[in-house]
């Protein structure tokens, strides 16, 4: 079994005089892609507050599901709830993710926005 980062630096073997080649194939990304899909909420009113750590290097993001609007409205909320915590986030399709573990903070905020909130998972 050979080691996957040894690779050939000189060769005399004749094809190609000292051409290095590497023939390893590499990963396109360095960094570990989360691999779980998410677990989709059912669409019932409720907006679903939930912690996450797998598949982001330890890193802990609160996930908020469920939310009702156009993008441009979800654009408006995510703004809304990045400067409320302090924190940097995204939008991925309905999803608002904001970095750290700011589950009350938002739940005080989309509460007085008027919307239904649950805390979900642990």
């Amino acid at each position: 079994m050979t080691d996957p980062n040894t690779r050939l630096v000189y060769s005399t073997d004749g094809t190609e005089a000292g051409r290095i080649a590497d023939k390893r194939s590499r990963p396109t990304s360095a960094r570990p892609q989360a691999s779980t899909p998410r677990r989709e909420f059912p669409a019932d009113g409720i907006v679903r507050i939930q912690r996450e750590k797998k598949g982001r290097g330890g890193k802990t993001v609160t996930i908020v599901t469920g939310l009702p609007g156009t993008p441009a409205a979800l654009d408006a909320l995510l703004k809304d709830l990045k400067q409320s915590c302090g924190a940097g986030g995204a939008r991925e399709g309905s999803t608002i993710e904001i970095q750290g573990d700011h589950r009350t903070r938002i739940e005080s905020r989309l509460t007085a926005l008027g919307h239904r909130v649950k805390h979900a998972g642990g």
